[in-house]
């Protein structure tokens, strides 16, 4: 429901960022638009069946497709970041999920950065799929299994049910399909009537019935919009409140022995020397468990509050995550090969580059225990967001709308523009990170001056500045709800008798004088018991 919400407010956006194949051209344009896109629509899916329907109609190449498919792989992590938030009660708990729920972004992020030049220069994915493409002769098959969607589907149904070939549409060019709205009110439903009854024999005829739907927004008169900011609320809603429910669910079950044994089951290795087996089979886990529920998202948002209470450690959350990437593809390869015929060839080859992208991802950053970037990357922002709990926010913003937003806007002047902006901003990054480590390891190498950072303004190497602002905007803001609400005047204060304030001076009395101060009242007032009077502190 969630996906269905993010389609209706933000999928004819999605069709028209689709619609323009000059900036698609462009490498890093074309990862953008996947990044935000998937983003919009909250479903990898969606995004992938555009670009094959683009591929197939001849509008976009399968060499400008894969940009925007590792865009897809980006955007789609985005759904486990958010669900981590949901444990920034605890401090520690908050670290384990962010830095479980990010290691999946820092893997695709890597992954893009290696891969994306790799694939611009050589081709290396597209030649591959379209050399296996040619060796199989694809016949169009069955639809793929839908596991998970016999049992969701009966409910989202009665729900909301969208009409998706919309944003194709759009996105291919059919202006037509622009003031149509999202909504399916129309259902079709096949009846299949026999005709021409007689002894020799008896045709049968399949007859197209038009019903309509029955879901509860079918003819509400809302726009697609007003309908998609509903659904989005009350989805998010009800997954907050089940994850919340589901975290303290886990954290009373899983306590004392029963949590020590779970987590040496799971975090363990196998004997040596077949210790370094354990990851790979974490990893078929992984593909096996998002093959079965048909999304990575749901596979990786599950998980994460396991590794927010310690149940799975990060060391094994990795190859898990590893293999859901695996899991989503293999969905996508069944579901290509489903495509009707003039469509098969080109559908299975851009579900095939994404499974090929996802493997060269798997073989650069896990094979090697040095090479595992992301679990240390993962722990850094973990950390941080442990100490600056308003960090997570920024880091998504930052990730998932404004940096991609700002590479957007610069591929719309061209590539030399992109190239001469983003290659010596990522240069200069690298080579803070570098300094950084040596001056975390090696100082002796560096000289004085780069030795530390101190010689530097504090906001430009700490986020110490930036905290202090955001916690003194809370607090004024928390200060000012609380004076609002407890602001009493003078007038509204107890004005108690000399014959009650006799009452409530004989008790203290007897405990000696020491006793007779006064005593602060309900409402804030202090009273004084020896003149009879309250006042305001």
């Amino acid at each position: 429901m969630t996906s269905s919400a993010f389609q209706l407010a933000g999928g004819k956006v999605a069709g028209d960022i689709f619609k323009d194949n000059a900036v698609l051209s462009n490498p890093v344009a074309g990862l953008v638009v996947g990044i935000l896109v998937t983003v919009l629509v909250q479903s990898s899916s969606t995004s992938t069946s555009i670009v094959v329907s683009l591929v197939s109609s001849g509008l976009l190449d399968v060499g400008s497709a894969i940009p925007i498919i590792m865009g897809s792989n980006i955007g789609t992590s985005v759904t486990n970041t958010i669900v981590a938030l949901m444990q920034a009660g605890e401090r520690e708990e908050f670290k384990r999920a962010f830095a479980g729920a990010t290691v999946h972004d820092c893997f695709n992020w890597l992954s893009v950065l290696v891969l994306l030049p790799l694939e611009a220069i050589t081709g290396v994915m597209r030649l591959t799929s379209g050399a296996v493409v040619e060796s199989f002769n694809l016949v169009s098959g069955e639809n793929s299994p839908e596991l998970l969607k016999v049992i969701t589907e009966p409910l989202t149904k009665r729900i909301i049910q969208l009409d998706k070939t919309v944003i194709v549409g759009i996105a291919t060019g059919q202006e037509v399909l622009r003031n149509r709205s999202l909504i399916k009110v129309w259902c079709q439903t096949r009846i299949m009537v026999q005709e021409n009854f007689s002894i020799l024999s008896s045709e049968n005829s399949t007859v197209q019935n038009a019903e309509k739907c029955t879901h509860l927004f079918v003819e509400t008169g809302l726009s697609d919009l007003s309908v998609g900011l509903i659904l989005l609320a009350s989805s998010l809603l009800v997954l907050c409140t089940c994850l919340l429910l589901l975290v303290k669910f886990l954290n009373s079950l899983l306590q004392g022995q029963v949590a020590k044994a779970i987590q040496k089951i799971i975090n363990s290795d196998f004997p040596f020397p077949f210790g370094w087996l354990t990851g790979y089979l974490a990893i078929l886990v992984g593909a096996g468990m998002t093959f079965v529920v048909q999304s990575s998202s749901v596979f990786t948002s599950a998980i994460t509050p396991l590794i927010g209470i310690g149940v799975i450690s990060i060391e094994r959350a990795y190859p898990l995550t590893l293999g859901s990437n695996i899991g989503t593809t293999t969905t996508a390869i069944l579901a290509a090969l489903a495509s009707p015929g003039d469509k098969l060839a080109a559908a299975f080859q851009v579900a095939l580059c994404h499974f090929i992208f996802n493997v060269l991802g798997i073989l650069l950053w896990y094979p090697v225990p040095l090479s595992r970037l992301p679990i240390r990357m993962a722990r850094f922002l973990g950390e941080r967001t442990a100490k600056y709990r308003w960090f997570a926010v920024l880091y998504l913003i930052l990730c998932f709308l404004l940096l991609p937003s700002i590479v957007f806007a610069l591929s719309m002047a061209g590539w030399k523009v992109v190239v001469g902006i983003c290659v010596p901003c990522v240069a200069v990054l690298l080579c803070i990170v570098v300094v950084n480590r040596l001056q975390l390891q090696n100082p002796h190498l560096l000289p004085c001056w780069l030795q530390t950072w101190d010689h530097l303004p504090l906001w430009m190497h700490s986020l110490k500045p930036m905290d202090k602002i955001i916690t003194r905007v809370t607090l004024c803001c928390r200060k000012t709800r609380n004076n609002d609400q407890s602001h009493t005047s003078l007038e509204d204060l107890p004005q108690l008798t000399e014959c009650e304030a006799e009452k409530n001076l004989a008790p203290l009395s007897q405990n000696g004088p020491s006793f007779i101060y006064g005593y602060e009242t309900e409402t804030g007032a202090v009273f004084d018991s020896l003149n009879g009077k309250s006042s305001r502190l």
